[in-house]
């Protein structure tokens, strides 16, 4: 069976082992050292501390430090740890166990209980990490320590150590974060499983509900029934002309006497994400304004599909999903004249205005994408990944086009971009408010995999 029909299964049979933590630091530590750095070094990385909400003695909402997890696998806040890059060694460290706390809060997880759960070679408590750290420094080479530097706490030293390198621990790990193997693959084809349930649930409901909090309620009870206890983003529940805002986050609007509902939300599994969006009639049936611009989007994210494989310019894909918008909004009427000239004049940008999509994996907008938000040309601006696509990256696919007047407008009083938009149809199509389609897109060598199953119409 194939990775992809045992995911169509629900069958994810590399969960049942341990997350690669010492693959991931053998990774990191290839990259320091082909940056011109020797081996004779250890990485050091703390997870997220326990903090408290301020004004308040109740613990803030825990988020792990994802470049802790990438090297260790472990959700446990106020741990650490230590690669050593010469013997390959990796050392987690775990609180210990104090009385005090065991009552409010049960015992914490013991050494054995890490060694056995976790990819490492060693666990230890966090009283030892110091004593651990200065045992390095007793070598007759010099050693250097990798480090994140506003990650470290005050109380760790480094002393005895002959370099301490701030700059080069974080750049590798994202780049290293970039290309999936299948164990993370199968994180999020899991964070999308759950999430199409949660999305299907909302698709159910969209007919009864009166308010996008409902719908909102929904999905996010569904996720943490399945697994999900955590959502990857803040979900996007955006109904009738909200849809034009592209992050809408008040969620707490009426249904009612509106067209359309754009969903963009999704579960994150395990620190792995899923990023999902659908838009759906309120009523059942699409109007045929809303009929038309879905099918341009859909068509846009067809035609992106066909060119995705590794080593594809992710530019490439942006500008064939602006062309193929450019023949749709021409055959809709709303816009008009030469295709080429259109493009050029960067009039499309008006209604799909944001990047075609974003690396996904630990962060919905996952690390290593290079984008260039200071890009003069407004077609590229706002592209969260350029260059080429490596193989076993996952990237999100999710084009759109939006009826927005605060971006619409300064194009119409332009009279050399106003001539390409027919402004009599436009003003039927404020009320569709925009249409988004959005997949998550498993790069292998000669394609692509869709690890997103959530329903379209």
């Amino acid at each position: 069976m194939s990775v992809i029909a045992a995911f169509r299964k629900g069958q994810y049979p590399l969960l049942k082992g341990k997350y690669p933590a010492k693959d991931h630091a053998r990774r990191v530590a290839d990259q320091i050292q082909a940056s011109g750095f020797g081996s004779d070094g250890v990485i050091y990385l703390e997870s997220q501390k326990t903090r408290l909400i301020e004004d308040n003695d109740t613990p803030q909402k825990f988020r792990q430090r994802r470049y802790f997890f990438y090297l260790s696998g472990c959700e446990l806040s106020d741990s650490c740890l230590i690669y050593d890059m010469a013997t390959t060694e990796l050392t987690l460290f775990v609180p210990p166990t104090e009385p005090e706390e065991v009552v409010w809060s049960g015992l914490p997880l013991s050494t054995s209980e890490a060694l056995e759960r976790y990819d490492i070679d060693k666990a230890l408590p966090t009283t030892e990490l110091n004593v651990t750290l200065a045992s390095y420094t007793n070598s007759k080479k010099p050693m250097t320590v990798f480090a994140i530097p506003e990650q470290v706490s005050e109380d760790v030293t480094f002393l005895g150590f002959a370099n301490t390198e701030f700059c080069i621990l974080k750049k590798a790990i994202e780049e290293q974060r970039v290309t999936k193997d299948m164990y993370e693959i199968s994180l999020i084809a899991k964070a999308n499983a759950v999430s199409t349930l949660a999305h299907k649930a909302v698709l159910d409901q969209v007919k009864t509900a009166s308010n996008e909090r409902e719908l909102e309620a929904t999905f996010v009870a569904k996720c943490i029934a399945h697994g999900c206890k955590d959502q990857a983003y803040p979900s996007i529940v955006a109904s009738g002309t909200n849809a034009a805002t592209l992050h809408y986050v008040k969620n707490d609007e009426p249904l009612r006497d509106r067209l359309n509902v754009l969903l963009d939300a999704g579960g994150e599994y395990r620190c792995y994400a899923s990023d999902v969006t659908r838009t759906f009639p309120i009523s059942g049936s699409f109007t045929k304004e809303s009929q038309v611009i879905y099918d341009i989007v859909d068509e846009m994210q067809s035609s992106c599909f066909q060119m995705l494989k590794a080593g594809v310019l992710w530019e490439d894909v942006h500008m064939n999903a602006h062309r193929v918008a450019i023949k749709g909004l021409k055959a809709a009427g709303l816009l008009k004249g030469d295709d080429q000239e259109i493009f050029d004049s960067r009039v499309s940008v008006a209604f799909f205005p944001h990047g075609l999509g974003h690396y996904l994996g630990m962060d919905t907008h996952d690390t290593g994408g290079k984008a260039n938000y200071a890009d003069p040309d407004m077609i590229f601006r706002y592209l969260r990944v350029r260059g080429q696509l490596p193989e076993n990256s996952v990237i999100t696919v999710e084009p759109g086009i939006y009826f927005c007047k605060f971006i619409i407008d300064p194009y119409l009083k332009n009279p050399e971009l106003s001539k390409y938009i027919d402004q009599d149809v436009l003003q039927r199509f404020w009320d569709v408010g925009g249409v988004r389609i959005e997949d998550n897109i498993w790069i292998t060598k000669d394609g692509y995999e869709n690890l997103t199953t959530a329903p379209k119409l």
